[in-house]
């Protein structure tokens, strides 16, 4: 979503859908920063963002899959917190709609392959 503008639109989904952990760290986004003009785009785009989407809530049954997501990234040798730790909650919510995954650093979920299908964009 951040790089939305960047990606070709045939790269995309047909119907493009969003996690409510996605909208989350939209709405942080714009208390991340000090600069005004970059708040405001930011707002901008999570503005667009909530008009556009009804998202995908973490569930119950995301929350099972999350348990899936952390084996498979730990058994791969890899943090499953951190950093990391938001785009893995993503990923139990894609795994649990059975629904691919849309991402642009696809190296950061590479070990989830097994799991869920991972489309770099």
């Amino acid at each position: 979503m951040i790089n939305l503008e960047r990606i070709d639109p045939i790269d995309l989904p047909e119907e493009p859908l969003i996690s409510a952990i996605t909208m989350a760290e939209l709405a942080a986004g714009p208390q991340a920063t000090a600069d005004p003009t970059e708040r405001a785009r930011r707002q901008d785009r999570l503005q667009r963002a909530e008009a556009s989407f009804a998202p995908i809530p973490f569930d119950d049954g995301a929350a099972r899959a999350y348990g899936r997501v952390y084996a498979e990234v730990a058994a791969a040798g890899r943090k499953p917190r951190g950093p990391r730790a938001l785009d893995l909650l993503i990923a139990a919510i894609a795994l649990d709609a059975d629904l691919p995954l849309y991402t642009r650093n696809p190296a950061d979920v590479e070990a989830l392959g097994k799991l869920i299908e991972i489309v770099a964009v």
